[in-house]
């Protein structure tokens, strides 16, 4: 699993003009929150994405080196398979390394879940669907997380 992280003041998503999830960090009282890109590939399990989750919650990358768990910071997960591209050869992308749907739904929903589990508040995008992404990224500050 990849989990490509950004440290926001807001973000959200839009599917079809319909804006389906918004983080609004002030909102909760936090300086930031996080936007999580998350791909997954065919060897992942429902436990990746639990120790992924907690290690994005407990990743000390807010404002004086806190973390979302530290400050209630809103996340926003949003699927992306296109973190496995692989680009080694040609000029198109293969995607061979992202795991299909059926297998990388539910893990995407485990770590959503798993980050309400430990108190965070979760906002997400849709599976599958052609999203825009808006965010502001603060710092700017991106960390890939592998597991």
């Amino acid at each position: 699993m990849r989990v490509l992280v950004q440290r926001v003041s807001s973000a959200q998503v839009t599917v079809d003009g319909e804006v389906v999830g918004r983080i609004d960090p002030a909102a909760h009282g936090a300086p930031q929150g996080l936007v999580a890109l998350v791909g997954v590939t065919h060897s992942d399990t429902e436990a990746t994405a639990k120790a992924m989750a907690d290690k994005l919650f407990r990743l000390r990358i807010l404002d004086g080196e806190r973390s979302a768990a530290d400050l209630g910071a809103p996340v926003l997960v949003v699927s992306q398979f296109t973190l496995y591209a692989d680009t080694a050869k040609g000029r198109r992308p293969s995607w061979s390394a992202a795991a299909p749907g059926p297998v990388a739904e539910p893990l995407v929903e485990a770590f959503a879940a798993t980050l309400r589990e430990l108190g965070a508040t979760v906002a997400t995008g849709r599976f599958g669907a052609h999203m825009h992404v808006e965010l502001i990224n603060d710092g700017p500050v991106t960390i890939l997380l592998e597991s």
